[in-house]
């Protein structure tokens, strides 16, 4: 998709318009909107051909709102034989410009790598405003790339885990540091075996794809922060010994969105240039069964020594993020940020639904921080605190910490406190947990967003570290 940003007196030829309404009243076509039974709402879209207008309706000048209005009328755009479309910017739209250009990205979107039809219409966007500003330029400079970035990530968690898996993942992030010239380090099992990450290493065991520890590094000369972000890259998860009813084996190649959110976001970090150091860590694993398989019963060492009882194989991916903090804080020092992405827990879906991610960590005020910077993303998020006596669930009898809790409630939070024993006492109130279970791959369309993986964390990220390098 292109989208020109156009001053009135330089427009070009467009076949169609897309008009935002927010009540009827407005419209010259209103008549025959009312006999279509069309209402100014969230989700409502209809093509009028003799008018040759696309009509959205939305009820709050809100990201959402405005988002999901731009991502229908491209949606039925591209359902036409038109290849392009304008819009004109009013004031309320100039003031939601970000979610028109990002909602335009989302919305088109289409996962379609595997279908015998593979053609993707392209289509053009012009934006008509009555002069164009250097802010504008901006955040239509930004917007695309965040919207790309999200739709990278979904490219990756979609993909099947026959075509996608630890060192095809390697390889993706390799193809990204190569096109912007970032530092990467990619190692195997051997340097998981001789470094002590355990954990990391028994989910992998049975695998006939070699585990991989990735970590890509953007790291400007003006760079005012250090932030590391951590992804569990689990390419498929059939559960391991414990295994997975088979119709929740379905959709577990999208266990690995943490670590393509990581992967997107620093992406995107450098196309924007900001002034941060950013690490990106992804743990890339596939977890199967066979006689190498770890088991329920296993006691294993993790980076930092401490001992974990394996009650469950199928709480993996917490495995895998363990060694990947404790290599992160080993290897980088001073940071000021530490967040992980993780579709951990189906309790965190259970929890706050489908469509929302469970922010947890020791630091109530970095917690608000960045659920207030996911919500002004456009990103679903609610804080998850921890407790002392959750905290006791997850005490083993055998070793330091156990795997699963010794209750079925309040699981996304016991996760989120059993990583906490892999964040070191100087970086404790530095690290969130992301729990993105829910939003990351959803079988339905909802919003801007298609069948299958979203991009969750991406736009939350990236959000969040633009607002700290201002």
């Amino acid at each position: 998709m292109k989208i020109e940003l156009l001053d009135k007196n330089n427009e070009i030829s467009s076949s169609l318009e897309i008009v935002f309404l927010k009540n009827l009243e407005s419209s010259s076509d209103k008549e025959i909107l009312e006999v279509l039974d069309f209402k100014a709402k969230d989700e409502s879209c209809v093509l009028l051909v003799e008018s040759k207008k696309i009509y959205v309706g939305y009820e709050e000048s809100t990201y959402d709102s405005i988002a999901i209005a731009m991502a229908n009328g491209v949606r039925k755009l591209k359902e036409t034989n038109y290849e392009s479309a304008k819009i004109v910017l009013n004031d309320d739209l100039k003031e939601n410009f970000k979610a028109i250009i990002e909602g335009a990205y989302l919305g088109e979107y289409k996962f379609t790598k595997y279908k015998s039809e593979n053609k993707v219409k392209k289509v053009q966007l012009n934006v008509i405003v009555d002069e164009v500003t250097k802010e504008l330029e901006k955040t239509l400079k930004e917007s695309k790339i965040i919207g790309k970035a999200v739709n990278k990530a979904r490219d990756m968690v979609n993909t099947p885990p026959a075509d996608f898996y630890p060192k095809i993942m390697a390889k993706k992030a390799e193809k990204i540091a190569d096109d912007l010239a970032l530092d990467i380090k990619v190692e195997g099992e051997k340097f998981l075996k001789e470094n002590g990450m355990n954990a990391m290493l028994s989910v992998g065991r049975a695998s006939v794809h070699e585990s991989k520890l990735i970590h890509l590094t953007y790291k400007p000369s003006d760079a005012k922060k250090k932030v590391v972000l951590v992804g569990k890259g689990l390419t498929y998860d059939s559960g391991g010994l414990s295994l997975k009813p088979a119709d929740f084996m379905v959709t577990m190649k999208a266990d690995k969105s943490g670590g393509c959110a990581v992967l997107a976001t620093i992406w995107a970090i450098a196309k924007l240039g900001l002034p941060i150091e950013v690490h990106g860590i992804v743990g890339a694993v596939e977890n199967m069964i066979g006689g190498n398989a770890y088991k329920p019963d296993d006691v294993l060492t993790a980076k930092n020594g401490k001992t974990i009882e394996v009650r469950n194989t199928d709480a993996e991916g917490r495995l895998v993020l363990s060694d990947c903090l404790c290599y992160a804080q080993d290897e980088i020092k001073d940071i000021d940020y530490i967040f992980d992405f993780a579709t951990l827990t189906g309790a965190c879906v259970v929890g706050v639904g489908e469509y929302t991610t469970g922010i947890m960590g020791n630091n109530n005020e970095l917690k608000k921080e960045v659920v207030n910077s996911a919500l002004a993303s456009g990103e679903y998020a609610t804080a998850l605190d921890f407790n002392r006596f959750l905290k006791k669930a997850i005490k083993s009898e055998i070793a330091d910490v156990c795997n699963i809790a010794n209750t079925r409630y309040g699981g996304a939070i016991t996760a989120g406190m059993f990583l906490d024993n892999f964040i070191y006492e100087e970086n404790k109130n530095k690290w969130i947990h992301f729990d993105i279970a829910g939003p990351a791959f959803v079988e339905k369309v909802w919003g801007y967003n298609p069948h299958g993986a979203s991009g969750a964390g991406v736009r939350m990220a990236i959000g969040f570290l633009q607002n700290i390098s201002k």
